[in-house]
């Protein structure tokens, strides 16, 4: 075996020129399929990120997937009962404290009330179409983002007035608001409050900032006309990847819908199968190409060595020798070419990933990019792999012809 590394290195160390450029092959290979894997998978995570922390991770509502059994029903195994339903219902959630803290006493993770209220905002003569928010200020920032989205005010400034509000900045420009400006809200029940401007905030999803305002629990509940109404729960888990099993279980033990983000965004969720498809896709169609060029660049050497392969077995070396030496001169340039080509790869990874991304609707950004080591290993195996085939079919084809016609040129 000492004999073996030792061929092996001399014929890498004496040809430099040839070694060199198969080491910047493969290098060059492993590189670009790192920035491209991390790059693609990077902006992937990204919007999955925006989109979990713009919607809480599971949501609790006031209704039910599927009405309840009725008697006739439990009964009679023919009988079903479509369309039933009481003649006047109590909206939101019976007993909210009682299912909040049944719900904390196990979920790894925050609970928070709220109170949804479609409205009209009117101001300076002009009527739009608002969902109104009710919140609680201290339990909020444990279920949202919205304290790190407010671009003006604050979210504890809707104590300091009355029937205080929290707009997003594009319903705000759209009726020519500001803080501190006096409107008034309407329901479609006839009921009517002044209220006030006290912040701003922008969320990034141009829906949510166009339509949403948030406002205390109490100032919701006067709107919906209903003292003590909470008609939907939202938690924060510790583990968003948890959000369905969560949901699953307060359903069965509340039998109120709830619905984890998995499930309200399953359209979108379903189209990132495709994206994935395209991703491996297109970093398998570089790391194909890397491996075309290494086996071209490292065959080409081996075919070269021809005549060293014929004295060595003048010399009394068997073929599985002159193969193993060949394959060790291989595997050699192909993990120095995938150690140079990690250095290439986190390199365009972080000139990449410092790139600023501005426009007047967002905060500056950089593009999104993901460090993962699986980049780096499905990259390194491809190189090594194919360079370990380029050295060893050049090297088994030729290691079979007879010294003296190698000699003489007949190859």
């Amino acid at each position: 075996m000492n004999l073996v590394l030792d061929v092996a290195l001399t014929h890498v160390r004496a040809r430099a020129r040839q070694t060199l450029v198969a080491v910047a092959g493969v290098a060059t290979g492993v590189g670009f399929s790192i920035m491209m894997a991390a790059l693609l998978q990077g902006s992937q995570e990204d919007f999955i990120r925006q989109l979990v922390n713009a919607m809480p991770h599971v949501a609790v509502s006031d209704e039910r997937r599927a009405p309840p059994p009725q008697p006739a029903e439990e009964v009679y195994d023919a009988a079903r009962i479509h369309g039933l339903k009481p003649e006047a219902r109590r909206r939101g959630i019976k007993n909210p404290l009682a299912t909040m803290a049944s719900i904390e006493a196990w979920v790894p993770g925050a609970v928070a009330p709220s109170v949804k209220v479609q409205g009209i905002l009117r101001y300076a003569s002009r009527d739009v179409a608002t969902s109104i928010v009710g919140i609680d200020p201290n339990r909020e920032p444990l279920v949202s983002e919205l304290p790190k989205q407010i671009r003006q005010g604050s979210l504890g400034a809707l104590y300091t007035a009355t029937n205080a509000l929290i707009l997003g900045d594009r319903l705000a420009e759209k009726i020519g608001a500001r803080l501190g400006s006096k409107l008034t809200v309407q329901t479609s029940d006839g009921i009517r409050l002044t209220a006030q401007v006290v912040g701003l905030f922008r969320s990034g999803v141009r829906q949510v900032d166009d339509t949403t305002a948030y406002a205390l629990v109490k100032t919701g509940q006067i709107l919906a006309g209903q003292t003590g109404l909470v008609n939907e729960l939202r938690l924060r888990l510790d583990d968003a990847l948890a959000a369905p099993a969560a949901a699953a279980r307060i359903e069965r033990e509340t039998g109120y819908k709830s619905v984890a983000w998995q499930e309200a965004s399953e359209d979108l969720l379903n189209a990132f199968v495709v994206r994935n498809v395209i991703m491996y896709t297109v970093v398998g169609a570089i790391l194909l190409v890397a491996s075309f060029g290494t086996y071209n660049i490292i065959s080409t050497i081996t075919h070269e060595k021809a005549r060293d392969i014929a004295i060595m077995k003048s010399l009394g070396l068997p073929e599985r020798t002159v193969r193993r030496i060949f394959v060790l001169e291989a595997g050699v340039i192909g993990v120095v070419g995938a150690l140079f080509g990690f250095v290439l790869g986190y390199a365009l990874c972080v000139a990449v990933g410092s790139i600023e991304i501005t426009n007047p609707f967002t905060d500056v950004t950089h593009i999104p990019i993901s460090w993962s080591p699986r980049h780096y290993a499905m990259a390194a195996a491809v190189a090594v792999v194919s360079s370990l085939v380029a050295g060893l079919l050049p090297a088994r084809r030729a290691a079979r012809v007879h010294p003296v016609e190698i000699i003489r040129g007949a190859t």
